[in-house]
């Protein structure tokens, strides 16, 4: 699969190639993730939107087997890191290591250094290896040594932990949440879609099944035709008056944070794209609220012991938001 040139703005006939590439993407993995079309567009608009995702799900929902399916579809390279309390921060990024017969230190990337990265049940490791992880999910680079070591475009880690089981676990700190730029759960698959599972028994691993649809340059072409989709001064305000509000709720200690903002917008405009159309829609805004928002937003301690949840505070806040004029922008 080739790329389409990028000439500034976005044009009508990129964007309906942009639509027909990720829908193809999309058939692809729903071969080894059946009945989960919904969670795969969104995993694949964080890739395309250049940020990680994070995926929390009860254990056997699939939650392995979409990060796999989605490395299987993308030409490059892919690492799956089992995060146990033991890993170091060296075993993620890599070590410096002397070697007697060159009589010099040489770098040996660790596994963090690949295409699409599966972080698995990633809450249990140490706070430090997980901090291991700040730099390069934000800047795509390790440091070793006072040396910063590119890991390449396209790059995204996809973590999965499970909600459930939490001793021996550690909960990961806001300043980490805030680097996924969306988290979402895989659900267990409706009664067709086991059926179809349960009829392949034999194969154990769907994933391994894919062939792999687009090269990586392909994506990092797709992720600059995204940046070109229009966004309306009016979307922007919309998106600045949920952050406003999320800041000043009751319920919540802490809201939507500048960087959370550009995520929302980013996400925005490579979803916009996924549905073949040059410019962003308010529902576009909402679709995306509760994978985006979820992780950013905290609530009181008043509110979780009255049962509040998260998702309940972002309903609310769209409800209380009157959404702008749709008008679509060239």
């Amino acid at each position: 699969m080739t790329a389409t040139p990028t000439t500034g703005r976005i044009t009508q006939e990129q964007v309906t190639w942009f639509a027909h590439t990720f829908d193809q993407l999309v058939a692809n993995i729903e071969k080894a993730v059946l009945g989960k079309q919904h969670v795969t567009r969104l995993a694949l608009t964080c890739l395309l939107s250049e940020g990680h995702m994070l995926l929390e799900d009860f254990p056997g929902t699939g939650k392995t087997q979409l990060a796999r399916a989605l490395s299987a579809t993308v030409q490059g390279t892919h690492s799956r890191i089992q995060f146990t309390p033991d890993l170091l921060p060296s075993d993620v990024t890599g070590v410096t290591i002397y070697e007697p017969t060159k009589q010099a230190f040489e770098f040996h990337p660790g596994p963090i250094f690949a295409t699409i990265v599966l972080a698995d049940e990633i809450n249990r490791a140490s706070p430090k290896t997980q901090s291991a992880l700040l730099e390069v999910m934000e800047e795509g680079r390790v440091t070793i040594d006072g040396k910063p070591h590119s890991v390449g475009q396209p790059f995204m880690v996809i973590a999965t932990q499970n909600p459930i089981e939490q001793a021996g676990t550690y909960r990961l700190p806001e300043a980490q949440l805030d680097r996924f730029l969306m988290k979402s759960s895989v659900g267990y698959p409706d009664h067709e879609a086991t059926i179809a599972v349960l009829a392949d028994a034999k194969t154990r691993d769907r994933a391994k099944t894919l062939s792999p649809l687009i090269a990586s340059n392909v994506i990092v072409e797709m992720s600059k035709l995204a940046d070109e989709v229009h966004v309306d001064p009016a979307i922007l305000g919309y998106v600045s008056r949920i952050a406003e509000e999320s800041r000043r709720h009751p319920s919540l200690k802490l809201g939507l944070s500048v960087r959370g903002c550009l995520a929302y917008v980013r996400c925005a405009k490579t979803w916009a794209a996924s549905q073949g159309r040059t410019y962003v829609v308010p529902d576009d805004i909402k679709m995306l609220a509760e994978p985006v928002l979820s992780h950013r937003l905290l609530l009181g301690a008043e509110a979780q012991f009255a049962g509040t949840t998260v998702e309940q505070v972002i309903d609310q806040i769209l409800d209380d938001i009157a959404p702008p004029a749709e008008r679509a922008s060239a």
